[in-house]
């Protein structure tokens, strides 16, 4: 969007990775053997976990293509087991997929997950009892991730006009309440969407978004902030830069 002044990235960035360790969350860096990609810090985008073991990503920005052997490396360093690498024509980016419950994945077909992924993704989580739930986006639409975040386990907020009816059913059916953004312009341009679930209605959020904050605490959430500008100038937040290895059941 803008380009960031790669000092201040930097200290916001290991801000970001310490604000974790402060709350008790082990942090583990890609560490690339050579000169990594720009884009590697988005690492909720290059895999996704489930409890066998991670799906790799296969990113449909040519820009990005091939960032995916740096985590299937890391990855296998932390000794977790990689579950599927997706082939063929098939491309998919780890923002798209949520849990529902453990038996149910609402997975986003869009600018970046196709259905070739979808189908292999399907096989692959069919094999260890898991359904899928595949919703459209609209366009202008880049991940599920940007317009659905879960706060607890009976509570989510989304982005209206972007989530599809049929994620807002198997939503409530399950039991969720379903909130909206109070300020697109906070979601837009300050990331407040953008957050990492750390506990049921305990957050960790970019520092800046007031409107968002306190809608957020009346729903009774604790929201823990940093600093995040200067890494926003490269069209990603806090979820985009954290890829969630292992939570707690």
């Amino acid at each position: 969007l803008e380009i960031p002044d790669w000092e201040l990235a930097c200290q916001q960035h290991a801000a970001l990775a310490q604000a974790y360790r402060n709350l008790g969350i082990t942090v583990h860096y890609v560490e690339p053997d050579v000169a990594p990609p720009p884009n590697l810090i988005f690492c909720a985008d290059l895999f996704w976990m489930t409890p066998q073991g991670a799906i790799l990503a296969r990113p449909a920005s040519t820009v990005r293509a091939g960032e995916e052997r740096f985590i299937a490396r890391r990855l296998a360093d932390l000794g977790i087991p990689v579950l599927r690498t997706l082939t063929g024509t098939a491309v998919f980016e780890g923002a798209d997929a949520l849990w529902l419950d453990p038996q149910t994945v609402l997975l986003g077909r869009g600018l970046r997950t196709n259905d070739q992924a979808i189908w292999q993704i399907s096989d692959t989580l069919g094999e260890i009892g898991v359904d899928i739930i595949t919703v459209d986006f609209p366009i202008g639409t880049m991940h599920l991730m940007g317009i659905l975040r879960f706060l607890a386990r009976d509570l989510v907020i989304t982005w209206p006009y972007r989530l599809a009816w049929r994620a807002v059913e198997a939503l409530r059916e399950r039991g969720f309440r379903v909130g909206f953004i109070p300020d697109e312009t906070e979601a837009t341009a300050g990331g407040a969407l953008n957050f990492v679930t750390l506990g049921p209605r305990h957050i960790l959020m970019a520092a800046g978004n007031p409107k968002t904050q306190t809608f957020l605490e009346s729903e009774g959430v604790t929201c823990h902030t940093v600093a995040l500008d200067e890494l926003l100038k490269a069209a990603g937040g806090i979820g985009c830069l954290t890829g969630i290895i292992e939570r707690e059941i």
